[in-house]
């Protein structure tokens, strides 16, 4: 009995210490640690511009296209909108876009990827060749494609079009590390014991693969951001109505805007830009710690 609670506290121990060690690497990493701080100010700013009901979609025509300043801290957009209010909440919007996408697209790939690296023969054969179909195509040229079909701009439509097209990196990583891994000691121990291999594949050989999923679906949070804006600049994301950080700057395509009203602009494509640029920093950083190979 003592010498199990010894083992015990052995690992509690290590495990701290583990844990100790990685924050203390990640703290060093000063892009890493600057990335995360961006990413909470900013994410706590938009929340908080949403709960407390910032009023972001009123017109006021003697207000349109006003510089900073005169009680518009951003100014206003090309029909009087204020656009601090409206880039407060469109961060809500984006974010929940990208974190949503970006974690739910990591859960399917990685079932299938679990699935077809732990079977192999006709199971990996056909998830395979499902995932080349998609990746035949750019993703981007692939969610237009989608979009034109749905033939309707929604936020719950797009949601679904990024997780059905967003998956296939994170499913050949976690196949690729499930072919590997799944010749390893303790897996052939677990089968000789009887266990039932959905419990071998997700409690046993998939925790060994968390870290590359981790820093993945972190990095994919920015993709989805910048493919959402991407799409709402050319018109083919969500609803106008919706304002989302590309749907801001969708109105700054005149020639006139973006030469006469920078501000309609600058300021949304400033707060993509910080946040993109934070997730990659911070993703680095996650990359750096989690590393298996690094450590």
């Amino acid at each position: 009995m003592g010498e199990t609670t010894s083992i015990k506290d052995s690992n509690k121990s290590a495990s701290s210490s583990l844990f100790k060690r990685n924050v203390r690497k990640f703290m060093n990493n000063k892009l890493a640690v600057l990335g995360l701080v961006i990413i909470v100010v900013i994410t706590i700013a938009c929340v908080i511009g949403m709960i407390v009901g910032v009023d972001y979609g009123t017109p006021v025509i003697t207000d349109m296209k006003q510089a900073p300043g005169n009680g518009h801290f951003f100014g206003t957009d090309t029909i009087g909108r204020d656009l601090f209010a409206r880039v407060l909440v469109g961060g809500c919007y984006s974010i929940l876009i990208g974190a949503f996408c970006a974690i739910m697209s990591s859960v399917i790939g990685a079932i299938l990827g679990a699935l077809a690296g732990y079977f192999g023969g006709k199971v990996d054969m056909v998830l395979i060749r499902i995932s080349e179909i998609f990746q035949a195509f750019p993703q981007l040229v692939l969610v237009m494609m989608l979009v034109a079909i749905v033939n309707k701009r929604g936020l719950g439509n797009l949601l679904f079009i990024f997780v059905f097209t967003g998956w296939m990196t994170t499913f050949r990583m976690v196949r690729n590390e499930f072919m590997s891994l799944k010749n390893e000691t303790y897996v052939k121990v677990c089968e000789a014991f009887g266990m039932k291999k959905s419990n071998i594949m997700f409690k046993q050989i998939l925790p060994n693969v968390m870290s590359p999923i981790i820093v993945s679906t972190t990095t994919n949070v920015a993709f989805f951001i910048l493919q959402e804006a991407a799409l709402s600049f050319i018109g083919l994301g969500v609803a106008d109505s919706t304002p989302t950080w590309g749907n801001i700057l969708n109105a700054a395509k005149s020639v006139s805007v973006v030469t006469n009203q920078w501000w309609i602009w600058v300021f949304p494509g400033l707060a993509i830009s910080l946040f993109v640029l934070a997730i990659n920093f911070f993703g680095d950083g996650l990359r750096d710690v989690l590393d298996a190979k690094q450590q």
